[in-house]
């Protein structure tokens, strides 16, 4: 009796710089002994790049000149480049230059090639409740570091705080929080103002899935659309801007959830068949490329990746 024997290719992954310059250690089998992914090999020496599989490369430090591309470099016919950003549209600028060069895109976008969200949400094996805490000392609150006038964000907010007090937090106005201290202080309160910087396709950020869901508070979100929000949080776990015509209608609703202990126990009936996952560290992030790698496309290129990331 013969046994085939299957052989699993170990992929290289290469990245060309760290993203932010935060760094992180990727000596050992990272993949395999943090997140349980095998055959599946992390590095950022840069040397490595003519046995690479993927080379990953962070869009922010490509597009202000702090890293450049291998161009000079003989670029082995089957490997990958991945063009990584986390960011909006509006931060993501000199795109044109690298037309005809990236194979794949990694981003918070459902429709990347490699599709990794700042969070997710995940069905529950038990059925451990949470018990809602009505009882607290302040109504909402908002972290914001980065206040621009002309978003969105900042006119909902300057509109809402005349009906509602609003507790602000962050460098914008001299109180920022460690993260030792952010969640337990947002969740002080009954509400978060998880207000997207930009309003974005797919973009939903650690404003959800942290700030608001880790802390165990009522999210009331302005960002994509509600469908996209229905998609990927768990149901009915959070208020949309969008629902109301004017904020003096969200701030009557807000009123009416605290006043209303049934209204306001719904909005956490979801923590006893579902949980969160948040992702903030770069390396299970990168992990997932090989988790991805067995299905993505052999022979694609970005021909035109502004028109990709504006879309």
């Amino acid at each position: 009796m013969s046994y085939a024997v299957v052989f699993i290719k170990n992929i290289t992954i290469l990245l060309w710089h760290w993203p932010f310059g935060h760094s992180y250690r990727l000596s050992g089998d990272k993949c395999l002994t943090m997140f349980n992914i095998s055959h599946c090999s992390l590095t950022d020496n840069t040397s490595t790049f003519s046995t690479a599989d993927v080379v990953v490369f962070h869009h922010q430090e490509l597009s202000r000149g702090l890293s450049s591309l291998p161009l000079h470099l003989d670029r082995p016919a089957s490997q990958h480049w991945v063009w990584l950003s986390m960011e909006p549209p509006v931060n993501n600028a000199n795109l044109s230059r690298f037309n005809g060069l990236f194979n794949w895109t990694m981003s918070y976008r459902r429709d990347a090639d490699i599709f990794i969200p700042y969070g997710k949400t995940i069905m529950k094996r038990d059925d451990l409740g949470f018990q809602a805490v009505s009882n607290r000392s302040c109504l909402v609150s908002w972290v914001v570091s980065k206040y621009r006038p002309q978003q969105a964000r900042a006119g909902i907010y300057e509109s809402l705080k005349k009906y509602i007090p609003i507790e602000v937090y962050g460098k914008w106005n001299k109180k920022p929080l460690s993260d030792k201290k952010l969640l337990p202080t947002i969740a002080k309160c009954l509400f978060y103002l998880s207000f997207e910087n930009s309003e974005a396709k797919d973009y939903i950020t650690e404003k959800l899935w942290r700030n608001a869901f880790q802390a165990g508070v009522i999210p009331v979100v302005l960002g994509p659309s509600r469908a996209t929000y229905e998609a990927v949080a768990p149901p009915h776990s959070f208020i949309h801007v969008a629902d109301f015509k004017h904020t003096a209608d969200l701030a009557t609703y807000l009123k009416h959830v605290i006043a209303d202990r049934q209204t306001y126990e719904m909005y956490f009936k979801w923590h006893r068949t579902h949980r969160i996952k948040t992702y903030t560290d770069w390396r299970e992030r990168l992990c997932q490329i090989c988790v991805k790698y067995p299905n993505l496309p052999v022979n694609k290129v970005y021909q035109d990746l502004e028109r990709w990331v504006n879309n």
